[in-house]
């Protein structure tokens, strides 16, 4: 769920508009994404289509971010990061979450080109109990390889590297990988999602960087592109203006993402990882494990495993897993 504080001050920024207002700004918003780009330019062209989009996507944004974050923070327990750098941040969800995961958070900069959207991820941060999070940086321009920034131990980038035309990807990778401690790339749970993830690691790996989460290895990923794609879901509540903006009738939804963390310094790394909802039945679960020696594997765990079949009824898609070999 969003902090309190965000929460009410997004909803402090949506009642200037009516709930009609911002389900029709959603609606187009959503035609114009699934359209692609068009004459009339970007897909977010006034005051109410930022705040539909704030409403409409910044809940799940957070989510997918702060799952990552948990996930990468847990295989590198002595990371503790001063400076952060959020590239093409949007209205800031992913500093919002970096804030929830480290505390030791003192200078925030988020880079984003439209601003009208700094304008409210301003307002919404100066709303937060964190003094890093208060005094963020906001830089108005576009994210280029030739585009100087600040330094950063933590940098992040979600699902904005996928808007980016597919020749620049390597290159702002690098860009993002230069001189950070930790760099963390999100992107929708989408085959194309994944294939951006997928070729941002093989970048980071390429930099000498370590890949933590949620990869147990630095090798080439095992799935098969076209096959099957890697990606992970987090279920967050929806409020009631959620649900009329979105016409759904569902009180939650499920953000399906990929992502990919890569440190500069070497941490332990998970023995595996589960890609997909354990299934379970009498007696025995079944386990989809991306590994590091046997790349995707299936593995059932029963009942006469004791304390590792315990644990496999309360692991979940996208946790870690031991080695067990």
């Amino acid at each position: 769920m969003l902090p309190d504080e965000l929460r009410a001050a997004l909803d402090k920024a949506l009642a200037r508009y009516s709930p009609q207002d911002l389900s029709r700004s959603a609606a187009q918003l959503t035609e114009r994404y699934r359209t692609g780009p068009s004459a009339e330019g970007a897909h977010l062209r006034s005051p109410a289509d930022i705040a539909a989009y704030a409403a409409y996507r910044m809940p799940a944004t957070y989510a997918a971010a702060a799952t990552a974050m948990r996930q990468a923070a847990a295989l590198a327990p002595g990371f503790e990061p001063v400076t952060h750098l959020d590239a093409g941040g949007g209205t800031g969800a992913a500093i919002w979450a970096a804030g929830r995961t480290w505390p030791s958070l003192r200078q925030v900069t988020v880079i984003e080109h439209d601003l009208q959207i700094i304008d409210l991820g301003r307002r919404l941060a100066r709303t937060s109990e964190a003094a890093a999070l208060r005094g963020t940086t906001w830089r108005h321009a576009s994210i280029r390889p030739d585009l100087d920034r600040p330094q950063a131990d933590l940098v992040t980038m979600s699902y904005a590297l996928g808007e980016l035309p597919g020749k620049d990807w390597p290159h702002v990778v690098r860009w993002l990988a230069a001189g950070a401690a930790m760099v963390i790339i999100i992107e929708p749970g989408t085959p194309a999602g994944y294939a951006t993830v997928s070729a941002a690691r093989e970048v980071l790996a390429g930099h000498g960087m370590n890949i933590v989460a949620p990869c147990p290895h630095d090798g080439r990923c095992p799935i098969q592109p076209g096959r099957d794609w890697c990606h992970f879901s987090v279920r967050l509540p929806r409020s009631s203006l959620h649900r009329q903006i979105k016409a759904g009738t569902l009180s939650f939804e499920d953000e399906k993402f990929s992502y990919v963390a890569a440190t500069a310094g070497r941490w332990p790394r998970a023995g595996a990882r589960v890609l997909r909802h354990p299934q379970k039945r009498k007696g025995v679960v079944s386990l989809r494990l991306c590994t590091e020696a046997d790349g995707v594997r299936d593995v059932i765990v029963s009942k006469r495993q004791g304390d590792l079949y315990r644990r496999a009824r309360d692991v979940g898609w996208g946790d870690a897993w031991p080695r067990t070999d």
